[in-house]
């Protein structure tokens, strides 16, 4: 088998619903050698209950309580069969090309470990978490601090993101995004899966970090743009700075010992000081206003909607929807919730 496709869910079914429709679209063609594998966290949505009959081809696994992201991947990753392995968030939406241009990196890569692909939010506004620089100390205080959202394309201090280097180009990038990451199973056996110690946050920061010094290179894939509706899955207030740190805090003690962990930790406590005195207490409610619904079907690509978001479509409430799911989906906004809807099916 090619591809062994993993997504952990937990309370986004219609998000899911999209996502899976666009998997599907992207596997045409090696189908037959790929499989698409569900990790419910026990969520209390009816998740399983809606998507099991829609999706019969998908192996769905039902955890008895919410296990976390890394727990709940391993899980997955325990019934993959494939040589290469897709960590997938259930509120992504890949394009037509996705599947057949990573692959064909991934094959034609020496040295490979893992790759991630370039990402847009709901708003169509790239995404920096694409590609990361390692975290050593002063990165990490620069994120944490809001050095690095001042200054975004400074080298020495964005180095986070990666700032200095364009977008649009393909390049080796130490640290990839767990929302989409392409995995080479050699790689994976060698350095190990995720870390079940991060319940939250890092784990990716952590696989990645252990693939590269695993020998392996990772590298960001300008080639093609996947939709991620990061107003669902990450929401930028005190808590999560809080969560992020205390990621990072764990990350520190693992791989920095002495001194430099030292440092690491005074850095990290005085971003998190700054970035919680700035940071809203509280996620916005949606509103629930969008301004238009793209459909996908026969003439209108996920390709294509996404190639929209960025371009005539950009900065609009913009919902999603499969032309053969029953709901639409967005997130125009990371500083609120997302929006899903029941639809009636078109065809």
């Amino acid at each position: 088998m090619i591809l062994s496709v993993i997504i952990v869910s937990y309370q986004v079914k219609y998000f899911l619903e999209q996502c899976l429709f666009s998997v599907e679209k992207a596997l045409q063609g090696i189908r037959d050698e790929a499989e698409i594998i569900v990790v419910d966290n026990h969520s209390s949505d009816g998740t399983l209950e809606y998507l099991r009959p829609r999706f019969p081809k998908v192996t769905f696994i039902a955890l008895p309580d919410n296990q976390g992201f890394s727990r709940a991947n391993n899980q997955g990753l325990q019934k993959a069969k494939g040589r290469y392995i897709l960590f997938l968030n259930p509120d992504t939406i890949l394009p037509e090309d996705a599947c057949k241009t990573c692959l064909s990196f991934m094959a034609s890569t020496p040295g490979i470990g893992a790759a991630g692909v370039r990402m847009i939010d709901g708003s169509g506004q790239f995404l920096k978490e694409s590609r990361r620089g390692f975290p050593t100390p002063w990165v990490a205080f620069c994120k944490l601090s809001g050095l690095t959202a001042l200054f975004p394309h400074s080298r020495r201090l964005a180095g986070y993101y990666m700032g200095h280097l364009p977008e649009s180009k393909t390049h080796p990038a130490p640290i990839l995004s767990g929302a989409c990451m392409w995995v080479d199973r050699t790689a994976l056996d060698k350095a190990g899966p995720f870390d079940e110690q991060f319940f939250m946050y890092a784990e990716d920061i952590d696989l990645s970090y252990r693939i590269e010094m695993a020998g392996f290179t990772n590298y960001y894939i300008a080639e093609t743009t996947i939709l991620h509706f990061k107003g669902e899955s990450t929401r930028k207030d005190a808590r999560y700075v809080k969560l992020f740190y205390q990621a990072m805090a764990r990350f520190r003690r693992k791989h920095f010992k002495g001194p430099l962990s030292r440092l690491f930790n005074g850095l990290l406590e005085i971003a998190v000081w700054l970035r919680v005195r700035c940071s809203p207490r509280t996620v916005k409610t949606p509103s629930g206003h969008y301004d238009m619904i793209l459909t996908e079907n026969k003439d209108h690509s996920f390709k294509q909607i996404i190639e929209e978001l960025e371009g005539p479509y950009r900065a609009k409430r913009v919902l999603i929807h499969a032309g053969a799911s029953g709901s639409a989906v967005g997130s125009p906004s990371a500083e609120e919730r997302g929006i899903a809807i029941a639809m009636p099916v078109t065809h």
